[in-house]
């Protein structure tokens, strides 16, 4: 192999490694966006959950009272 040759491997194989180096901190920060949104969906989840088993408890209470005021009548 001749030094141009080695010289032109060299300078392609530095320019993929600069690609490659360039992806992988694209794909780094939306793996860092991803999870900061995965815990945000998470936490609204929760909170979804927790409003809906409110809900429910107020629901199952008002339908004791109505079912109270029946018998009562």
């Amino acid at each position: 192999m001749s030094k141009i040759n080695q010289s032109f491997d060299i300078k392609e194989l530095e320019d993929k490694l600069d690609e490659l180096i360039k992806r992988y901190s694209v794909v780094q920060n939306e793996n860092v966006t991803l999870k900061v949104k995965q815990d945000e969906l998470v936490k609204e989840r929760a909170k979804l959950v927790e409003k809906t088993n409110l809900a429910r408890t107020r629901v199952e209470a008002m339908i004791g009272r109505l079912k109270a005021m029946e018998h009562d009548s």
